[in-house]
Parts: C-alpha cells; sequence; structure tokens
C-alpha cells in the first residue's frame, strides 16, 4: 500500500457503489496499518445549500472490523427479518440492554460530542462520590 501525506486516508482494496434512489451507498474495502482488512459504509446524500447557493453532499460513514462482521451480520440480518415479515426472530440474543423507542430522532454529531462530554462529567462526578 503507498504511503500518501495524509496518513487518515487509507488505500481502498475493493469497492461497490449501489444506487438508490437520492442516497448513494458506498462499501469500501481498506486495510489498517498492519494489513488488517476494515470496511467503511459510507451513505451519500445529494442537499442543497440555501446560504450557499449550490448542491453539497452530505456523508454518513459507519466503520466495520472484521471482528465484528459475524455479530453486525446476525444483528443486520434479525432486523431485516422484521422489517420483511413482522416477527421478532426467537434466537434473538441482546448483549447490552438496549433501550428501543418507536420513534424516530434526527441527531447531529454536534449533539453526540456533547452528550459524550456530559457523560464523562456525571462519570467524573460519580467516581468522586
Amino acid at each position: 500500500m503507498e504511503e500518501s501525506g495524509n496518513n487518515e486516508r487509507r488505500e481502498e482494496i475493493f469497492s461497490r457503489a449501489i444506487r438508490a434512489g437520492k442516497r448513494t451507498y458506498f462499501f469500501d474495502v481498506k486495510a489498517t496499518r498492519s494489513d488488517e482488512y476494515y470496511l467503511t459504509i459510507t451513505e451519500s446524500k445529494r442537499r442543497f445549500s440555501n446560504e450557499q447557493g449550490k448542491f453539497f453532499y452530505e456523508k454518513h460513514k459507519l466503520f466495520l472490523y472484521k471482528e465484528d462482521f459475524e455479530k453486525f451480520m446476525k444483528g443486520l440480518n434479525d432486523v431485516m427479518s422484521f422489517v420483511e415479515h413482522g416477527t421478532i426472530p426467537e434466537d434473538t440474543e441482546v448483549d447490552e440492554e438496549v433501550n428501543i423507542s418507536n420513534t424516530h430522532t434526527d441527531i447531529e454529531f454536534e449533539d453526540l460530542s456533547f452528550e459524550s462530554e456530559q457523560q464523562e462529567v456525571t462519570a467524573s462526578e460519580e467516581k468522586e462520590n
């Protein structure tokens, strides 16, 4: 793999693009510095900026590492089966308690970093007590 000036960018080993209406999904296989493969899944949506008066692409990325593939695929298959058939698979196992809500909430990345900071402060306060 050829190193570039930007170490954050990794060479794509294999890639697939899937166009789905106004969205495009990219499945890219990349390699870590130790030549372990991982997957990035990118959702790209074309948006119009009223402020700038031009189109831009809004992107959301998910990084999936090889050690998580099996659990990820199991979870994905379970929820896809639920969407298609409306029944919860019988062999569903939950590793952690997850609070599931029937409402959808839009979350901005800035919201997540603020929430994370608040959790760190709360955790620090709990340790002090």
